[in-house]
Parts: structure tokens; sequence; C-alpha cells
């Protein structure tokens, strides 16, 4: 029983961040993840930039899919370490965009929302690692 008491904690947790922020995190960073994917395809295909492609695609997604194995945590400190992992990313996947926008290689139009929306999404995951280690 002890796993039900702690995933119960976890998502409570989660609940609140949510309505804090007024989001569906799950939601947004899987909608984050399919506006990247449309962004990628305007990038020049020329090979130096093939880089960008490989290395935004891996971090970008990989946002989503480890807030969604957080979901599962089985601890408070499993839920910080997948949260703080989402932090990685989503700082990674915002310097991406950043170069991909000053080196003028995609739509910019696709792009300067994307990091509008990274920077958002770092803040969210960034208060939610906050909150957290409170807890722990």
């Amino acid at each position: 029983m002890q796993y039900e008491f702690q995933n119960k904690k976890i998502v409570q947790f989660v609940n609140e961040v949510e309505i804090k922020y007024s989001v569906n995190l799950t939601k947004r960073l899987y909608r984050f993840a399919l506006d990247i994917f449309s962004l990628l395809k305007t990038i020049r295909k020329e090979k130096e930039f093939d880089v960008f492609r490989y290395q935004l695609s891996k971090s970008a997604t990989s946002i989503g899919a480890n807030y969604e194995e957080a979901q599962g945590a089985f601890s408070i400190k499993e839920f910080a370490s997948k949260i703080g992992i989402c932090l990685k990313e989503a700082r990674e996947t915002n310097y991406f965009l950043r170069l991909i926008h000053d080196l003028k290689i995609a739509n910019e139009e696709k792009c300067k929302p994307l990091i509008e929306e990274s920077e958002e999404l770092k803040n969210i995951i960034a208060a939610i690692l906050l909150k957290i280690r409170k807890k722990i």
C-alpha cells in the first residue's frame, strides 16, 4: 500500500501545480513536440544543419516523455528526478531553438513562438521542481 499512498501524493501535487498555472502540462508538452516537428520540416536541408534537426527532435520530445514518466513515479524523490530531467531537456531545447532562429535557417514565424513557449515551459517546470524540492 506504500506505493498507492506515494502515488496519490504525486497526483495531488501535480494537480495543484496545474491548477495554479492554469495548464494541463501533459497536453501542452505533447502539442509542443508536434509543433517542433512542424518547425523541423522548415530547417534548410544542408548537411551542417542535420545536427539541429536531430538534437532538437530528441530534446523537445524528451521533455514530454520524462514528464509522462514522472507521473508514474513511485516516490517524491523519483518524481523530482524526472522533473529535473524535464528541466534540463527544456533548457537544451530552448538553446537549439535560439540557435536556429539566430542562424535564420528555419521559418521564423514558426520558430519565434516556439522559443517563447519553451521559455514558459522552462519556467513552469522549474517552479514544479523548486516546489517539490521543498517537500523532500
